[in-house]
């Protein structure tokens, strides 16, 4: 570890609260900037220090990572006149860590480039838990230069650490994870809302499906919440939803034929028409019981 080596962090919600400490707790000294002044609280007695802007923290920073809710998020951030890209040295490396569009990201590369500022894109896989503890996946791409110089940084965040590019694959891998994981929750919910209409105990179902040929982590971590009813979001329907509309525009975009994740992504319209837009993605099963009639 280098104790030297300054960070920046952007970004203070669910996810870079926990992301962030882990590397304060590894002792790298993290200054940190969110565009709400109140996320500071979490940090205030262990972040170096807070800035006023994006330019500002990185005209002081080794390394920056940010965790941002979408594509508007990452362009301002990144690409904006308070933005990091304005303030960075040539060398200093971004890590972008959000779930974005290539598109987005692809423009964020290329101002970066001209400018000498070493892009990394690493998404990450795993809810806030995973967060919490330093568990997380992280799916990286980008110049191997900067990738080596991060990945002890990427270890106090990460269990597992990926290197899969040169350019925007994280994007297309996390995209396409979070559309088998949604697709997961739908198929879940069905089968269960059948297995209520032939009269299975509920939660003897779920052990079982835990426990055979088509049992999975993503069930495996879901069943306790699914057993005991309580959608209590690590990862909300709204959130999937944001993210399946990415992988349905990238998708346009290089005429990918996605007939499954835009059926998908109806039924989560259908549960924030309903008001269940904060719910866990996995209470879909309470839509589909819904539908049939339980």
């Amino acid at each position: 570890m280098n104790e030297t080596l300054k960070i920046g962090w952007i970004g203070l919600g669910k996810m870079g609260v926990p992301m962030s400490k882990n590397l304060i707790r590894a002792g790298y000294p993290v200054t940190a900037y969110d565009i709400i002044e109140e996320s500071y609280k979490p940090l205030q007695d262990e972040a170096k220090g807070f800035a006023r802007s994006p330019m500002s923290l990185a005209a002081d920073s080794d390394v920056i990572f940010s965790m941002i809710p979408d594509d508007g998020a990452l362009k301002d951030v990144a690409l904006g006149p308070m933005g990091l890209c304005q303030g960075a040295r040539e060398g200093t490396i971004f890590v972008d860590m959000s779930t974005v569009s290539p598109v987005a990201s692809s423009e964020v590369a290329d101002d970066a480039h001209r400018r000498g500022i070493l892009y990394l894109r690493a998404p990450v896989s795993g809810s806030t838990l995973f967060a919490q503890t330093g568990k997380l996946t992280i799916l990286a791409s980008g110049q191997k230069e900067a990738y080596d110089r991060c990945l002890e940084l990427f270890k106090v965040m990460g269990e597992k650490v990926i290197y899969v590019g040169s350019g925007e694959e994280s994007r297309y891998l996390k995209l396409l994870l979070n559309m088998m994981v949604a697709t997961t929750s739908i198929m879940i919910g069905e089968a269960l809302a059948f297995g209520e209409l032939g009269g299975m105990d509920w939660k003897q179902m779920i052990d079982v499906i835990n426990n055979s040929a088509v049992a999975a982590p993503q069930i495996g971590f879901k069943a306790q919440i699914l057993k005991d009813r309580d959608f209590t979001p690590a990862f909300t329907t709204a959130q999937m939803a944001k993210d399946l509309d990415i992988a349905l525009d990238t998708g346009k975009a290089v005429s990918a034929h996605m007939p499954i994740t835009s059926m998908v992504r109806q039924y989560l319209t259908m549960m924030m028409a309903q008001g269940k837009g904060n719910m866990d993605f996995f209470g879909l099963v309470t839509l589909m019981e819904k539908m049939a009639g339980r």
